[in-house]
């Protein structure tokens, strides 16, 4: 996945002038940075979800649903400060409100690109 992952890193940075990316090293750094939160957001978005599942009602459903996509968007600028934090000028997403929506098409590019590598990978073996 961190190939994939940094695959498509580098083809933002090269083809979108809202990502820049300082150096071919940086984006493998930012690419095994980027992985890590992404599978820690979804272990806790797991968490969440499965908490209201063991719930009953139409409210526990909601209040899942809501949850879950709290905790998907709240994560995205989580990860954008982190990686702030740890690259600084060296990694950055530029346009509308500070990078976010740069960011999102990023992570929403990669988590497809994740599903069609497996899909793939599926359907060969």
């Amino acid at each position: 996945m961190v190939l994939i992952d940094l695959t498509v890193l580098n083809l933002f940075n090269e083809y979108w002038d809202n990502v820049y990316i300082a150096s071919f090293s940086i984006s493998i750094l930012a690419a095994l940075f980027l992985q890590v939160l992404l599978q820690l957001t979804i272990l806790i978005e797991h968490r969440v979800a499965d908490y209201f599942k063991k719930k009953p009602g139409k409210q526990a459903k909601i209040l899942r649903g809501v949850s879950t996509w709290g905790t998907l968007f709240a994560s995205k600028l989580v990860i954008l400060e982190a990686i702030d934090q740890a690259f600084g000028s060296r990694v950055l997403f530029h346009c509308v409100v500070h990078g976010l929506i740069t960011f999102i098409v990023v992570v929403i590019t990669i988590i497809l690109a994740e599903q069609l590598m497996m899909r793939l990978y599926r359907s060969l073996g």
